[in-house]
């Protein structure tokens, strides 16, 4: 709950409404660091022709492609223009309620070394598979846990946010396209139904695209 309070990357989350995405934020992405087809480089670029105001990049354990794109934003305002505040991600398994869901960790420091086994390519196995090990991880590096796209798991995303929010979740992915449409909007319902849901634990509701193709505006 302390990180809810004072961590930076809130400020932002709060301002998140359906049309945040893809033009101003972007939490969930990939690049071909994980298993995108975009090199971060080719995502950076898309990014700022988009006009994104934030981002994070979120490979499955992996962080590999944060240091490229750091330095290519670098440039670009070292160069007078604008680029994208780019936060620290990383998209992780756990089990949680006994199903397999997918946690975002955002806004970690860097050294991060409470994530170590989590970032070496692949899922933990044992104990550290848990999802109260996972969001103690990440919060011990700095960082904010939100459950992704809670409606694409065989169990009911009203029973996992619950438990989520019980074990210390920040927040999940309210806006996410489930129907993977081209050009990415938030599905209808499912997603309004998240929101209220998050809001009325006063949880953090965040969106990504869950880029995984050629282009950042889509799936």
């Amino acid at each position: 709950m302390q990180l809810r309070n004072t961590h930076p990357l809130v400020a932002v989350l709060r301002q998140v409404a359906p049309e945040s995405c893809p033009q101003r934020f972007n939490f969930h992405c990939h690049t071909h660091c994980s298993d995108g087809s975009l090199a971060p480089l080719e995502l950076a670029a898309q990014a700022l022709e988009l006009g994104l105001e934030h981002l994070a990049v979120t490979d499955h354990h992996s962080v590999r492609a944060f240091g490229p794109i750091h330095e290519h934003f670098e440039r670009q305002r070292q160069a007078g223009r604008a680029a994208p505040t780019l936060w620290r991600g990383v998209e992780i398994s756990c089990l949680l309620e006994g199903c397999l869901v997918h946690v975002l960790a955002l806004g970690f420091g860097p050294g991060h070394a409470s994530l170590a086994p989590y970032l070496e390519g692949s899922a933990v196995v044992g104990p550290a598979l848990r999802a109260e090990a996972v969001v103690a991880a990440i919060h011990a590096a700095g960082g904010l846990a939100l459950l992704a796209h809670p409606a694409r798991y065989r169990l009911p995303f009203a029973r996992l946010i619950a438990a989520a929010a019980d074990l210390g979740f920040d927040g999940a992915e309210a806006w996410y396209d489930y129907q993977m449409q081209p050009r990415w909007q938030p599905s209808p319902l499912v997603c309004e139904a998240i929101a209220a849901d998050l809001q009325r634990r006063g949880l953090l509701l965040s969106c990504g695209t869950d880029t995984h193709g050629l282009h950042l505006h889509g799936r």
